[in-house]
């Protein structure tokens, strides 16, 4: 790609990042396009539909949480490692209103253009899960798909504004219910210790 393309490109990716970001995923290419000071049809030479500029725009912030996901593995506190990482990825979403609606879409999509960066995020994620049930910290009956669920979930909560007050609060419940080890295996270990 030329220099040229390539700042045109980025710019465009900034504003439209801006836009989404005060606005949700619904923000209009019409509006993306004058924000960036651009004719419509030079928004969409670059990105032809607003799935594949949400695409492009999101793509590197998948890329940060499936490296944030690598670099947890290595982390001998297995289950915090998991509950760090569903923190990090719940904070991201709430970044761009309405993206959960997109990525729950896009990961049983394969022709969406988001569906292969969802796809490599929750397997990120369900080999931290793994890990973590392999320790004997996280619930044995939830699988990646669940994980990528509970993420959307608690993302959705965040962005509502009755709930955004009672978000961390949520998280805390939902980590501790779920991710974190279960009053089963609390209940086994006692036992086994006595």
């Amino acid at each position: 790609m030329r220099a040229d393309a390539k700042r045109n490109r980025d710019h465009l990716l900034a504003v439209a990042g801006t836009a989404v970001a005060e606005h949700g995923i619904d923000v209009s290419m019409r509006d993306v396009a004058r924000r960036a000071d651009v004719g419509l049809a030079t928004l969409l030479r670059h990105f032809p539909t607003r799935e594949a500029l949400l695409e492009a725009l999101l793509h590197t912030s998948f890329d940060e949480l499936t490296a944030r996901a690598s670099e947890l593995e290595l982390s001998n506190a297995v289950g915090d490692a998991l509950v760090s990482w569903v923190r990090d990825c719940v904070a991201w979403t709430t970044e761009y209103r309405g993206v959960t609606v997109l990525m729950a879409a896009a990961i049983d999509d394969a022709e969406s253009a988001l569906h292969a960066s969802c796809a490599t995020l929750r397997a990120a994620g369900a080999r931290l899960l793994t890990r973590a049930q392999n320790a004997g910290v996280a619930r044995s009956d939830i699988d990646g798909d669940d994980l990528f669920a509970l993420i959307a979930m608690l993302a959705w909560a965040g962005d509502q504004p009755a709930l955004a007050h009672r978000a961390g609060h949520l998280f805390d419940v939902v980590a501790s219910a779920t991710l974190a080890r279960t009053g089963d295996n609390q209940d086994k270990s006692a036992h086994h210790e006595g």
